[in-house]
């Protein structure tokens, strides 16, 4: 039997069974040490076993699907490391934040209390498990025996999410005699994934992991205070409606509770929209800025925020920074792909947009640009505008934040808001919901229904988006004057429904379909919640249709 190896770029004879471990001493060395690799465009344990003809690809340890393995094993090496050291305490891995992942140990009581972590202790016991490079081993078991292995560790997440799920057969790995659920291959050993840091943070710790641009040292962290206030604030209110995780989520969508779940949520929204509204108005300012990364539902919060700010007695105006692009000729070129880079800062016509903005201040009026993309340039329209007094002017897009925007714009007339989706809905304790996982779904299914783009092209398309984000927005998050955090904590048993067709028709020859079949993974422990409850006022409706808006 034949196996085409894509490193190789040749076909190898096995018998049938190998491990890709096995393959990989077949082949001989590579210019790198894989910790996994894709067989068939999925991503695989190196225990993986291969009993057909496959296509093989050993991936860097770089490579954002390496990346997920290397961290899965981390955190699975972290709770081992807090059973030792801490084993009174839950170990709950709830977010992304400071180059890190946010962790909190809390009792295992009925209203949990925090307990404060001995960080030192955690590093020095994850580094003697690198040290022991113990092995993590892969199981497929009947899921009522895995649950009572889940339940003696006293993981009731898992056990409430495996009941909801009603599967005959679970995967799970463990080491060192612990059990755990990772929704992904782990590596092979505690040796494989030693590069790591472990800080206090807030309440809790941060686990940082390896640095993609030099894989030999951890990530720095970074001062990241509004963006924790906003994720604990959503924490309180999941605790509050008893909805933390993805088991909680489906008994809530099995016993048909769901309508009051979506109008606490959707409540929440209008709450915090009415308290930045009240905000701007207290400030006295005259712009407001939104800003945030792709599908994190700048247009609908924009036109939320008008209808709060009118009940303020302001009157707001809105106006797109899209419309101040400089001619194609001048647009910036993406180093990496080679096409125009609109969402760079200097696609913008800057100093025509700090005078217009200058000149507004003065009671002035100006004559808005009109950009048109067919023709890649400015077109002549009578565009006349002035603020009057209470008038307020809204300005969507993506560099709101950065302080390179307005020039010498007066700083007291400017509200700065930032807008993202900053998921605090977990699979379980160990496995939390990326941010970006979230508005990827939220892209894949807005730019079929609006853009007629496949769920492949939007995949093609995000890693380059991700780049922009790194760059022009990620840094400046934390000069926002507010930040609204617009996830919705039913929206993803929703946008299953949505999503899994457009995401099956990946094609499997496609590399993109290893992110199909992760996000498709992660979607199966959801149960679909149908989309006829969603109000028209929904922020989903943006993504989904069938908004009260106009958009």
């Amino acid at each position: 039997m034949k196996i085409y190896c894509v490193n190789t770029e040749s076909y190898i004879d096995i018998k049938g069974g190998e491990s890709l471990s096995d393959i990989l001493r077949l082949i001989g060395p590579l210019p790198f040490s894989p910790i996994c690799a894709r067989v068939n465009n999925r991503t695989e344990p190196l225990s993986f076993q291969v009993f057909m003809p496959k296509q093989v690809e050993f991936i860097c340890p770089s490579h954002p699907s390496s990346l997920r393995v290397y961290v899965r094993s981390l955190c699975m090496m972290l709770y081992r490391a807090v059973s030792l050291v801490h084993p009174e305490a839950r170990l709950c891995i709830e977010h992304s934040i400071s180059h890190g992942h946010y962790c909190r140990l809390l009792t295992r009581d009925k209203e949990p209390q925090v307990i404060t972590p001995d960080v030192e202790a955690l590093a020095v016991c994850m580094r003697s498990l690198a040290a022991r490079s113990l092995p993590f081993e892969c199981h497929d078991r009947l899921t009522r025996d895995a649950i009572e292995i889940f339940r003696s560790q006293g993981l009731m997440a898992k056990v409430n999410l495996l009941e909801s799920l009603h599967e005959l057969y679970t995967t799970y790995y463990t080491l060192d005699s612990l059990a755990d659920i990772y929704y992904g291959p782990l590596a092979p050993r505690t040796s494989d994934v030693g590069v790591f840091a472990l800080e206090p943070y807030e309440e809790g710790l941060l686990l940082l992991t390896p640095d993609p641009a030099d894989m030999t040292c951890p990530q720095k962290s970074v001062p990241q205070k509004k963006m924790y206030n906003a994720f604990k604030e959503h924490l309180r209110f999941n605790a509050v409606v008893g909805v933390s995780n993805a088991g909680e989520l489906n008994r809530v969508v099995e016993e048909r509770r769901s309508s009051d779940l979506i109008n606490l949520s959707e409540a929440l929204h209008s709450q915090s929209l009415a308290a930045i509204a009240h905000d701007i108005r207290k400030r006295g300012a005259r712009f407001v800025l939104i800003a945030g990364p792709s599908s994190s539902g700048k247009t609908t919060t924009c036109k939320r925020l008008a209808i709060q700010l009118m009940t303020c007695l302001l009157r707001p105006k809105m106006i797109s920074l899209d419309d101040y692009f400089v001619n194609r000729d001048q647009t910036p070129v993406d180093p990496v792909s080679g096409d125009y880079d609109f969402e760079s800062l200097y696609a913008l016509d800057l100093p025509l947009l700090s005078a217009h903005l200058k000149a507004l201040l003065r009671g002035e009026e100006i004559n808005l640009p009109t950009y048109s993309f067919e023709l890649g340039r400015r077109v002549e329209k009578k565009r006349p505008l002035r603020l009057e007094k209470d008038d307020v002017l809204l300005m969507e897009g993506i560099h709101g934040l950065n302080p390179a925007l307005l020039g010498d714009v007066p700083v007291e007339s400017v509200f700065k808001m930032y807008v993202s989706a900053l998921t605090t809905l977990s699979i379980d304790d160990h496995n939390w919901i990326s941010t970006t996982d979230t508005r990827l779904l939220r892209r894949i299914v807005r730019d079929h229904k609006y853009r007629s783009t496949s769920a492949l092209d939007t995949l093609r398309r995000w890693p380059s988006v991700r780049r922009g984000e790194d760059k022009w927005i990620f840094p400046f998050q934390e000069n926002a004057d507010a930040m609204f955090n617009s996830s919705l904590l039913f929206e993803i048993a929703v946008m299953k429904e949505y999503a899994e067709p457009l995401l099956r028709g990946v094609p499997h020859d496609a590399t993109e379909y290893s992110e199909a079949y992760r996000l498709l993974t992660f979607l199966s422990k959801f149960m679909p919640l149908p989309e006829t409850q969603i109000p028209g006022t929904s922020l989903l409706r943006e993504f989904l249709g069938g908004s009260t808006f106009t958009y």
